[in-house]
């Protein structure tokens, strides 16, 4: 979803171009940059001439229609998704079987906006089974799979999703959630952070009621300090991203196996010998590298810190500008978080059918939005792939429009999945039960003892056994025997 900087200005909100106005740009022979198509893991299928879910009727078998999806039928092979996603989320399912009891959610009306897929759907079911109220919407335009919203919504979830939004579609969806007659939510799930930017721009009443806010990508708690900073944060927020659980599984084991998913899907590439550039060596670049020699590639690192550029030479890895190396590689994938990485300039001087991708959260790595050029011609080749041509021939493969790669283009393991999910429903229910005062206007990690207990959820899927530490042990260590056991820094 797009990046918004915290300006106080409500032009924002009106610089997003209309669903019209974005098919006009130099598009030959493409469909529209919002067209939906269907992923590998995907019933969705869509044509041009279909009616906006917007403009559809639909009600689920309960007779509600308090929910927008593409298609409600669609709700029995939704179901099997989520089913099957649950065989691999042991943790999120025992989580959900300890506390149905005590109901620890009881009263929590939540507002969520992350990706929409069998994954989260069973994080969406465990809250509401822990006694939450949920209304949904997709954090980014390309990652709904809609067969899962609509067993969202035939399930009784508000929910308002679907593959291939535009961006009007994409903030009409969000405000749906949070405006409504009669419901007010208290907290909020988010990734990316522009849900919560939305309730605090548009709905300020609301944010000042809000008791706690998780959020889980690094752009999104980025933009949450950002506010704290300036004094405008009114309510706790819990940083999930940077929890070990999220940074050390999500971040790096994930995209270490998504990363090849998502460019094999798309492009076919075979990545023996060819020389890739990995803009980025945090915990989403050093996967991707790992990934990439694994199969034999020779890879480049572009780095800013010196720590990770260090860490980078010693893990074996070429650390240069990316000018320097922009003429010769084949692939160039952007893992920083930041804006502009991949200019123009840069684009230019590319080689033909260089493959250029985004594994980052938001779609402002690469400047696509000065390839809408005249003197360029687009063309669509098949699902999420764009050949960029220039006056000369030469082609550029743009993979998903420079947004995030492996969510777009493929699936991510449901295991790891697990862990992120597991979580953030310990957060929301940590900072909704919270006493008053324990949480202050200010963003927190989530505490060390929940990370363990986190990863002591998913340790019999391995059938692993723990040793424990014995009384002489703990004591010469100055630990408790239970935890925790990493220092608050790890």
């Amino acid at each position: 979803s797009q990046q918004i900087q915290f300006a106080d200005d409500m032009q924002e909100f009106t610089k997003f171009p209309t669903k019209t106005g974005r098919r006009s740009l130099s598009r030959s022979i493409s469909q529209s940059s919002t067209d939906s198509y269907s992923s590998a893991a995907s019933y969705t299928d869509s044509s041009e001439d279909e009616a906006s879910p917007r403009e559809k009727q639909q009600t689920n078998s309960k007779g509600s229609s308090n929910f927008c999806v593409k298609n409600i039928k669609q709700a029995e092979f939704g179901r099997r998704e989520i089913e099957i996603a649950e065989q691999d989320m042991s943790a999120l399912i025992s989580l959900r079987k300890r506390a149905q009891g005590e109901k620890p959610l009881a009263g929590a009306k939540i507002v969520g906006c992350t990706h929409i897929t069998a994954q989260t759907a069973v994080l969406i079911e465990t809250l509401c089974a822990l006694g939450a109220q949920c209304r949904w919407s997709a954090c980014n335009i390309y990652s709904t799979q809609n067969e899962v919203a609509a067993a969202l919504a035939e399930a009784g979830v508000a929910v308002f999703a679907w593959k291939g939004e535009s961006e009007d579609d994409f903030w009409w969806c969000i405000d749906r959630c949070v405006n409504v007659d009669g419901w007010q939510a208290n907290m909020i799930l988010d990734d990316g952070g522009d849900l919560t930017h939305w309730v605090y721009k548009k709905y300020p009443n609301v944010f000042k009621k809000i008791r706690g806010i998780v959020e889980e990508s690094v752009t999104g708690v980025h933009r949450l300090y950002q506010l704290s900073k300036a004094g405008k944060l009114c309510v706790p927020a819990m940083n999930v991203n940077d929890s070990v659980t999220k940074q050390k599984f999500d971040n790096l084991y994930c995209c270490r196996e998504s990363i090849l998913d998502g460019l094999k899907r798309t492009t076919d590439v075979m990545f023996g010998g060819k020389q890739v550039v990995v803009c980025g060596y945090g915990e989403v670049g050093k996967g991707c590298c790992a990934a990439l020699k694994a199969l034999g590639a020779i890879v480049y690192v572009t780095e800013i810190d010196p720590i990770c550029a260090l860490q980078a030479c010693m893990d074996g890895f070429r650390v240069v500008k990316l000018s320097e190396v922009i003429r010769q590689v084949d692939v160039v994938i952007t893992c920083t978080g930041n804006k502009n990485v991949v200019t123009r300039e840069h684009l230019d001087r590319m080689k033909n059918s260089c493959i250029v991708c985004n594994m980052g959260h938001s779609n402002t790595e690469i400047d696509v939005t000065s390839l809408r050029t005249p003197e360029l011609t687009w063309e669509r080749v098949r699902s999420q792939v764009d050949h960029v041509i220039w006056p000369d021939g030469k082609r550029v493969v743009l993979l998903a429009e420079g947004r995030l790669l492996n969510l777009s283009c493929s699936t991510v393991p449901t295991f790891v999945l697990s862990i992120t999910a597991t979580t953030q429903a310990l957060a929301l229910i940590e900072l909704y039960n919270a006493p008053e005062g324990r949480y202050k206007q200010d963003v927190y990690l989530l505490p060390k003892k929940m990370d363990e207990y986190v990863a002591s959820l998913h340790l019999p899927s391995f059938d692993a056994h723990l040793t424990e530490l014995t009384d002489d042990q703990a004591k010469y260590l100055g630990l408790n025997k239970n935890g925790p056991f990493k220092p608050n820094y790890y």
